[in-house]
């Protein structure tokens, strides 16, 4: 299944599988959204799986709001994958 993202106002659905294939659409469509928005609310519910670049491209997005004092939110039982990295990275 392709990725498609939608998004309205600042809440954003992901849907399909976010791989190192499609990572550009992913790049593209979060590119400079910190600059428009002071938070985004992402639901990871409709995807189905996330390669490590996926999980990566979600923690540098993660790392900007962070950086730039935003808020993000990630919500849903997306991926375990990226559950998995926040936990660690979080304990660590």
């Amino acid at each position: 299944m392709e990725l498609k993202i939608t998004n309205c106002n600042n809440f954003f659905k992901i849907k399909g599988i976010l791989n190192r294939a499609n990572l550009e659409l992913f790049t593209n469509e979060f590119s400079g959204v910190f600059e428009k928005l002071d938070s985004v609310t992402i639901s990871i519910e409709g995807v189905e799986s996330m390669d490590r670049h996926g999980v990566d491209a979600i923690a540098k997005l993660h790392q900007e709001a962070v950086n730039r004092n935003k808020s993000l939110s990630i919500i849903g039982y997306g991926c375990k994958d990226l559950y998995n990295h926040f936990k660690t990275e979080a304990a660590a």
